[in-house]
């Protein structure tokens, strides 16, 4: 069972801004989904949404390591900047996977709900565990032969004892422990 205080399991459409427009590409995304008919879908924030793939994000940080990584299998990149765990909720109960049944879900999410802002508070490390946990749950009930691959959050901060860090390596063994099942 969730705690009702835990916004990372409250889904909500964009919280932050960032160098794009959060509801045109969500738009985007309903448009080209079901023509791509991906055999991989990519879920996370902004260091998934500009790696590549489509639909297209303002720019590509990757598009070598992309084509190494994909060549002509047809993925759907639902990565989107500075989303957190509730974004992601969010935009799998408003149609964005809908339909989807692609063999694999890479999902790599988490990493900004360690950040506080006006607009929603710093999650504790078990919070965003139960939000992606949701998450592979919506992901589930949605598509239950997709395989999920849960990726650890990268680390953040410019030395090991930034406070990101702290958060994100406390994360690991919970997702670690869920990613069993």
């Amino acid at each position: 069972t969730f705690s009702s205080e835990n916004n990372a399991i409250v889904p909500v459409p964009k919280l932050e801004n960032d160098c794009y427009d959060w509801h045109a590409r969500h738009k985007e995304v309903l448009k080209v989904k079901d023509g791509i008919s991906p055999e991989i879908v990519l879920i996370g924030d902004s260091i998934t949404h500009f790696w590549g793939g489509e639909p297209a994000g303002p720019r590509k940080n990757g598009p070598k390591a992309w084509e190494d990584v994909f060549g002509k299998k047809r993925v759907l990149n639902l990565g989107f900047g500075w989303d957190r765990t509730q974004n992601v909720l969010w935009r799998l109960e408003n149609g964005e996977f809908d339909g989807l049944k692609p063999k694999y879900v890479v999902l790599n999410i988490g990493t900004n709900n360690f950040s506080g802002t006006k607009n929603a508070r710093e999650s504790t490390s078990a919070e965003v565990a139960d939000g992606i946990k949701l998450i592979c749950d919506r992901i589930n009930s949605k598509s239950p032969q997709t395989k999920i691959i849960l990726m650890a959050v990268f680390p953040r901060g410019a030395k090991p004892p930034d406070g990101f860090r702290a958060k994100i390596n406390a994360l690991h063994p919970l997702l670690a422990e869920f990613a069993k099942s």
